[in-house]
């Protein structure tokens, strides 16, 4: 039988930001299986809020979720809490069950928050694609 297979590849990124935010580059797992991911920055303890997108092939960016240490609940939006996990610790976003139609382009970002100047920053992002590729 056919085998289903996950691979992130790395380097794409929608910011010059790769020295900053930092994600799993390579990471193989069968359908049916859970996979997480990880990502990391150097941008300083102001920086607490996380973000995770998804690029399907051909379709716009959507947020998986929204972390922020300030938070115990994390906002997943119309996403589904049985298909994603995340972990404002570790940084870390986990695909649950994978399926052919989870093949897409995941971006993790961060930003800082000022309640002073109630200002937020642009989300700093580093991406990493993970084809589904079939293997005999």
């Amino acid at each position: 039988g056919l085998n289903w297979f996950l691979c992130w590849v790395p380097n794409l990124q929608m910011n010059l930001s790769l020295d900053d935010v930092n994600q799993t580059s390579i990471l193989w797992k069968k359908q049916g299986n859970n996979a997480t991911m990880e990502c990391r920055h150097t941008k300083g303890a102001s920086y607490f809020e996380m973000y995770w997108f998804r690029q399907l092939p051909g379709e716009n960016m959507e947020r998986i979720v929204f972390t922020t240490t300030g938070s115990k609940e994390h906002d997943f939006g119309p996403f589904s809490t049985g298909k994603y996990a995340s972990s404002i610790e570790s940084g870390s976003l986990t695909v649950k069950l994978l399926q052919p139609e989870d093949s897409a382009v995941y971006f993790c970002a961060v930003s800082s928050w000022s309640a002073a100047m109630e200002k937020r920053t642009t989300p700093t992002c580093s991406g990493t694609r993970n084809p589904l590729e079939m293997q005999p």
